[in-house]
């Protein structure tokens, strides 16, 4: 027993035979065999697909026109066996097995399968569940096969499908064009529907890849088919108007859109914006969903071919009355009948009946881009054969008619095939794919107020990655826009602000958290904050570094300036001290407090005052070491001539005991020696410091984090506190020896001065220690000179004050009798 042959719905002898499948009809017949009679051949029913008859008439134009060539493949004629799959599996897989064994009968009792009318090679078939299929099969017997429109990347595997090859570019492409698109325009949150088939669920695989790799967030996605139950269908409609997400992506097949789009029709969603694949985006009957418009998708790019479209209208009646498919194209589309039938109602066709009047489906072939990919397979299998049966000899081509072909060899020949054919360039690459170009579509009103996919750019897999896409055209968005719509999970997160993921929620979900302290971000939705330089800060909004301000004590902030004011004003204070007493020179007041000590300590003290202006302004490095040096000698100066006093006046005591002489040792020649000396141990120790490390400028960075701090560094800090140790020992010695010597009876000791004077010193030092310390940038340099003018104060009002008193206020004191009164 044998399984009886499928008849084809278009067949012609030829020299070489070329097969053709496609969906010409909508489904299979469902039969149930009993196992006890011979199964009867399988069967199409349901309504035809007008644009797979197109695809089977443009393969017998494409033949045709080979066979009146000249140049290609002259002498040999071309065949065909077109049958219709019904849109099957089955069907397909009995087709794949018959083109594969020819019309004779797959088995043979006590024989071999036989290789009689084997074609050369196949064209289809149109869905990429079917072609995988007949790929499986016919890879088994090297016959290669060649799919206008079976797109599914899964069938660019080689080991796999190794004769499988396809004129429509693989899913891949078309994948990485909508996630391309869809990044373009900024979305990052959208919704995915796709096909319940190999086409569907491949292609929205590669997108979600993709995407993935452009940082797009899927919100949900569904999944659905034609022949899915009514409440799986209205479960994916309501997932789409409950979501958040107002771009829906859609890899699917025009047939299943259509039950989709008519469920979402009865309770329209949101409006949202649709993005559509190849597989529907083109289709003339989707148009109609008016919520739609708007939609943007790639598509193939538009075509013309000579003299197609009159072949496809001239059909006459008895080329009709030949072929069952044509027979029921015609009478559907005249609404008569060729032949006298009781059963039907229609009138008889009476041969007026012309093509070219009517205006449907199968008439306006302008929208149909998939034709062209039709006629370029028919072309590359044809340039296959050309170059496995002919040679070009002086210009002129020979084809050897009687050339035994087989199809392992067309299948060789055709990977290398590359010629270009009314314009439009054939070749395939490795994985038997061609490059990938598409157009962009945009479904558009027109004034009478029809959708129309209106072609706005392209999108061409060949330029370099970023230059991709070009857009030529403006885009009409959804509900009319013209600007692009947003769909994000989460607003963009400003600069100033980075993105912080919402725990169990995509990476596009995000709260947007202000940059630390020291952080800024610059960029719209940065993942992370970044710190500024070493010398920059943020700005308020922290988006942008911005220098920060440099601070140190100048001139013009009042601090500064009531600061100088006091220095100046104690330098005038000691000034007109020695003027007045220079005046009184001869008086006993001056006199008996040795008047050159005095006098040197008075132009000390004007030092003192004086040098604490250094430290105001800018540190520079003259200034940083002027400053500390001059501070540090002067004081010594000062302390020494204190020091200097308080020991003559305990000496001159001592010298009023009987015979004693201990003033010889202590006159003017010795007290100029101390005084130098004290003061040459201070010069050595500020000049070894200034050798060895002396203070710089710096810029401090660390004790304020928004500001600089410029100030001097002490170079080396036991230098620094050797020149205050060396202040401090003599003002402490000076303090004990002030105090022993405040009692000695004398109206004019002055004993008790310096021991209230040494006493504030001590006290401002003592303070100023951890005041320095822990003083904050410009402050320290004002604690240093608050400490300078208030222990020169110290001195010079408890030292000279009271004289001044005395020789201004009370001269009757200011006497020799006064002074020799010791009572």
């Amino acid at each position: 027993m044998w399984s009886i042959p499928r008849l084809p719905v278009f067949s012609r002898d030829g020299d070489v035979v070329i097969g053709g499948v496609f969906s010409i009809h909508y489904k299979l017949n469902t039969v149930t065999n009993n196992y006890t009679t011979k199964p009867e051949p399988l069967r199409c029913a349901g309504s035809r697909l007008v644009p797979q008859l197109h695809f089977s008439r443009t393969m017998i134009f494409a033949l045709e026109e080979i066979n009146n060539s000249t140049e290609l493949l002259p002498g040999i004629r071309l065949g065909y066996q077109i049958y219709d799959s019904c849109a099957s599996v089955p069907a397909t897989v009995d087709i794949a097995f018959q083109l594969s064994n020819g019309n004779d009968p797959v088995f043979y009792k006590d024989s071999n399968c036989s290789q009689s009318g084997v074609v050369m090679a196949v064209i289809g078939e149109s869905g990429s569940t079917p072609s995988i299929s007949m790929a499986r099969i016919l890879g088994s017997f090297q016959i290669p096969q060649v799919s206008h429109s079976a797109s599914c990347a899964c069938l660019s595997d080689k080991k796999q499908f190794p004769t499988f090859f396809r004129t429509i570019p693989s899913d891949q492409f078309q994948a990485d064009a909508l996630a391309n698109l869809v990044k373009r325009f900024g979305w990052t949150w959208i919704g995915a529907v796709h096909s319940d088939s190999d086409y569907g669920n491949y292609g929205m695989a590669s997108f979600l890849v993709a995407a993935q790799k452009e940082g797009i967030c899927v919100e949900y996605r569904e999944s659905f088919y034609r022949t899915d139950p009514l409440n799986k269908i209205q479960k994916v409609a309501d997932v789409i108007r409950r979501s958040t997400a107002k771009v829906v992506v859609s890899f699917a097949d025009s047939a299943d859109m259509k039950f989709l789009l008519e469920e979402l029709a009865r309770d329209p969603s949101p409006p949202r914006q649709w993005i559509g694949s190849e597989g529907w985006v083109n289709h003339p009957q989707l148009m109609s969903f008016s919520f739609c418009a708007g939609a943007v998708g790639v598509t193939l790019p538009q075509f013309f071919i000579p003299g197609l479209e009159d072949f496809l209208l001239d059909l006459s009646p008895s080329e009709v009355a030949a072929s069952s498919v044509l027979t029921e194209f015609w009478e559907d589309a005249f609404n008569c009948t060729l032949t006298k039938r009781p059963e039907s109602d229609r009138r008889v066709c009476d041969g007026t009946e012309d093509l070219k009047t009517l205006k449907n489906s199968y008439t306006d072939i302008s929208k149909l881009r998939m034709i062209n990919m039709v006629y370029r397979a028919v072309y590359a299998i044809a340039h296959a054969i050309n170059n496995a049966v002919c040679k070009v000899t002086n210009f002129t081509t020979h084809c050897d008619k009687n050339f035994r072909l087989e199809s392992k060899l067309v299948l060789s020949q055709l990977k290398t095939v590359n010629f270009s054919h009314n314009g439009y360039p054939v070749s395939f690459d490795a994985n038997g794919d061609p490059v990938a170009f598409y157009e962009l579509v945009n479904w558009q009103k027109s004034e009478s107020g029809v959708i129309e996919a209106v072609t706005v750019g392209y999108y061409d897999a060949s330029l370099h990655e970023g230059q991709e896409f070009q857009i030529d055209r403006n885009i009409t968005w959804v509900e009319g826009g013209t600007q692009v719509p947003v769909s994000v999970c989460t607003d963009y997160c400003p600069p100033g602000t980075h993105k912080v993921l919402q725990k169990g929620k995509p990476i596009c979900c995000y709260d947007c958290i202000p940059c630390p302290e020291g952080e800024i971000s610059n960029t719209t939705d940065s993942p992370d904050c970044f710190p500024c330089l070493s010398e920059f800060w943020p700005n308020a909004k922290r988006d942008a570094c911005l220098p920060k301000p440099v601070e140190f004590l100048s001139f013009d902030e009042v601090l500064s300036i009531i600061l100088a004011a006091f220095s100046v004003f104690g330098a005038c204070l000691a000034i007109i001290t020695a003027v007045i007493f220079f005046h009184n020179r001869t008086t006993p007041v001056v006199r008996a407090n040795n008047s050159e000590l005095s006098f040197l300590l008075l132009f000390s003290l004007t030092l003192c005052f004086l040098c604490s202006l250094t430290f105001i302004g800018a540190p520079s490095k003259w200034s940083c070491m002027l400053r500390h040096t001059a501070f540090g000698i002067t004081f010594v100066l000062c302390i020494s001539c204190v020091l200097g006093k308080t020991v003559v006046v305990l000496m001159a005591f001592k010298a009023t005991l009987p015979g004693s002489n201990v003033m010889k040792w202590f006159g003017p020649p010795q007290q100029r020696m101390t005084v130098a000396s004290l003061a040459c141990v201070q010069v050595l120790i500020c000049t070894v410091w200034l050798v060895l490390s002396p203070p710089f400028p710096m810029k401090n960075l660390t004790t304020y984090k928004e500001k600089i701090i410029l100030e001097c560094a002490l170079g080396s800090a036991v230098g620094f506190w050797a020149v205050l140790g060396y202040i401090g020992l003599l003002a402490v010695f000076c303090f004990v020896l002030a105090v022993l010597a405040r009692k000695l009876p004398d109206n004019f000791n002055e004993a008790k001065l310096i021991t209230f004077s040494m006493l504030i010193f001590c006290a401002v030092w003592i303070t100023f220690i951890p005041a320095y310390v822990s003083s904050p940038g410009k402050f320290t340099v004002a604690v240093e000179i608050f400490a300078i003018l208030a222990s020169s104060f110290g001195l010079i009002l408890c030292i000279f004050a009271p004289k001044c008193f005395i020789i201004i206020f009370q001269p009757v004191k200011n006497s020799k009798k006064y002074l020799m009164n010791k009572n």
